[in-house]
């Protein structure tokens, strides 16, 4: 069950990273050159509100050079490399091991 869940999250990480990377992809034909919106960028476009929560949040439950050292790096790279690393762990954690097989006996 607990696999099935990572799975999932992976899958919906991955549908954001598509869609993610499509935006880029038409901003970009569009401008004639390479654009990459930032992370940060992309969220505060679709939620302001929760981008400056989660940074008061971040700052009063750590302490606020973690936004600055930990978190502001990460949303500066474009947002669909950060979904597409995260699709790739959460499917990394949540596969099936392999079943083991005897070569030996090939």
């Amino acid at each position: 069950m607990i696999r099935f869940l990572f799975r999932l999250f992976s899958m919906f990480a991955l549908s954001v990273a598509v869609i993610l990377a499509v935006l880029d992809a038409t901003r970009s034909i569009a401008a004639s050159a390479l654009v990459l919106t930032p992370l940060a960028a992309s969220w505060a476009a679709a939620a302001p509100a929760s981008l400056a929560a989660a940074e008061a949040r971040v700052a009063e439950t750590l302490h606020p050079l973690v936004w600055d050292v930990l978190v502001v790096p990460i949303l500066s790279l474009p947002g669909f490399v950060v979904f597409a690393v995260l699709a790739l762990l959460l499917y990394a954690v949540g596969r099936r091991p392999r079943r083991p097989t005897a070569d030996w006996a090939v």
